[in-house]
């Protein structure tokens, strides 16, 4: 095995679990998620040897998932069906420590009811951190479709988890 082989392993080996959270993020499924980062892994590999350095990797098949994921967006929708009720039921305890795991489990729900076009925007934003104009060009889109985006999901996630908004609102001034 070669240095630029050697090189490419490593890289698969320390970068792939970080890269299946932020496709799971931005799929809502395991096995898709489980796809997109094979695909991009894939591509990766196959521009290697045109990567400057090898730090450049893990933003290249970032970019890739996000480029992966714009296109899954863009072919015609099978009609999902969801429950509408995602209260979680408030009458246990409050110190249940199944409170917290219900909590995820609601959050993961209202996500998934998200566009994925929304759910892309929500993961750059909040899970990465990126400013509206780097989620816009890694997404390809306008800043002003990511603000668009942003605003309706996390207006939905108000709706359907009232009582988790605080985890929803962006502070005054906030990127």
């Amino acid at each position: 095995m070669d240095a630029r082989e050697a090189d490419y392993a490593h890289f698969v080996r320390t970068r792939t679990t970080a890269l299946l959270r932020s496709a799971y993020l931005l799929t809502g499924d395991q096995h898709l998620a489980e796809d997109l980062v094979q695909e991009a892994l894939a591509r990766t590999h196959r521009a290697w040897a045109r990567l400057d350095r090898p730090e450049n990797a893990e933003a290249y098949a970032r970019k890739v998932m996000y480029h992966a994921q714009v296109s899954v967006w863009r072919r015609p929708r099978v009609a999902e069906i969801l429950p509408a009720d995602f209260q979680p039921d408030r009458r246990r305890g409050a110190d249940d420590p199944a409170d917290a795991a219900v909590e995820r489990l609601v959050l993961r729900r209202a996500l998934l009811t998200l566009s994925a076009r929304q759910r892309a925007v929500i993961v750059l934003r909040f899970f990465e951190d990126h400013t509206e104009a780097e989620a816009a060009q890694l997404l390809g889109v306008s800043v002003s479709t990511v603000k668009t985006q942003t605003g309706r999901a996390l207006d939905r996630l108000r709706t359907l988890l009232p009582d988790l908004r605080v985890l929803t609102e962006v502070p005054e001034g906030g990127r």
